[in-house]
């Protein structure tokens, strides 16, 4: 049996999930006549403290479609170098709404006011405009990283400053507020709008959630018309992911200590780990002279599948499906791996 830590999507729907998908009232939901859909939408809206909620099909759709809302082509959107809305979204800001992207280096995934300040475009005809700022949390390539209120608070002032809207990719935000011991909203309140994944720790099998004012949510909504997302008989989708903000959030806290258990142990195996928030663990391979890719390999043919983030990092996501057993297990095999490419080396 494998041992999967590639990443929170691999996560099966719980047995309420698949319950709830049966038992669905449906209607069309590109008509709003899918119940089951408003009532995700309104759960959403009321828990990230904003007036609206678009049920999309993926968050780099929502991201997407965030972009388009507030840009129009030529426009220049500031966002931190390593985030995901310009690692691994495809360019699609480029490609779709015709942005071009300012990065900034942040500090673990997090702008510093400062530096966005310094980055927002004077009022000159040879520059493009700055309409958008966007932040991560938790920010994946930092591992896990969480953007702190305070952080976000710094950002949104400076970016309200210039009548600039923030928008917030929360993929994971509710590790964030699980690791901070807060409400969501006490971190979605210092963005304008927000996107949050289900289908990550909180272990629906499909979509994510674009919040934001009314205005707003009404022109994405026709933006995700554009993109093909308007779905039919969609509260079959949608049915999970009520379960998934109503019951799941409260045990990401399990997802963080298995993590905590992963790094501990690492470290006991004399192996470099980047500090551990949330559910994401860094661990680098240089110091046993052996690349991700091929100790990953290693791990494959012993049933442990995790994935690189660079030349000498490999990282391990915990999920529901990771008990504590399955984590020492995980530790077994890596070293008993480390001692083999000591002995080969």
């Amino acid at each position: 049996m494998k041992i999967d830590l590639r990443s929170d999507t691999v996560t099966k729907p719980t047995e309420a999930m698949l319950r709830a998908m049966a038992d669905a009232e449906v209607g069309d939901d590109v008509y709003r006549e899918d119940p089951t859909v408003n009532r995700l939408e309104q759960i959403a809206a009321e828990l990230l403290g904003k007036e609206a909620a678009l049920f999309v099909t993926s968050g780099t759709q929502g991201n997407q479609i965030a972009v388009l809302t507030h840009c129009v082509n030529g426009d220049e959107v500031i966002a931190e170098a390593d985030s995901h809305i310009f690692y691994y979204e495809g360019g699609a800001m480029s490609a779709l709404a015709g942005v071009q992207t300012r990065t900034l280096a942040g500090e673990r995934g997090a702008l510093r006011p400062v530096d966005v300040e310094k980055a927002i475009r004077g009022n000159n005809i040879h520059f493009p405009r700055t309409k958008l700022v966007c932040i991560e949390n938790t920010h994946n390539r930092a591992g896990g990283a969480v953007v702190t209120i305070e952080q976000m608070k710094g950002v949104h002032e400076v970016a309200q400053k210039h009548n600039i809207p923030v928008h917030l990719d929360g993929a994971r935000l509710f590790n964030a507020a699980a690791a901070l011991g807060v409400p969501v909203s006490a971190l979605s309140q210092h963005t304008d709008t927000v996107q949050v994944c289900l289908s990550k720790g909180l272990s629906a099998p499909v979509g994510s959630l674009l919040a934001g004012d009314r205005a707003f949510i009404e022109e994405a909504r026709w933006w995700r018309k554009k993109l093909g997302g308007g779905l039919r008989q969609a509260g079959y989708l949608a049915a999970p992911g009520i379960v998934a903000l109503t019951q799941m959030t409260e045990r990401l806290t399990e997802d963080h200590a298995r993590a905590q258990q992963l790094a501990e142990g690492f470290r006991k195996l004399s192996l470099e780990v980047e500090p551990v928030e949330t559910n994401i663990v860094l661990v680098k391979t240089d110091s046993i002279r052996e690349t991700a890719v091929a100790f990953l390999q290693r791990l494959a043919d012993k049933g442990v599948l995790a994935v690189d983030f660079d030349e000498y990092v490999i990282r391990f996501t915990t999920h529901r499906h990771i008990d504590e057993q399955q984590a020492n297990r995980v530790l077994e095999i890596v070293e008993e791996l480390i001692g083999t490419a000591k002995v080969s080396g």
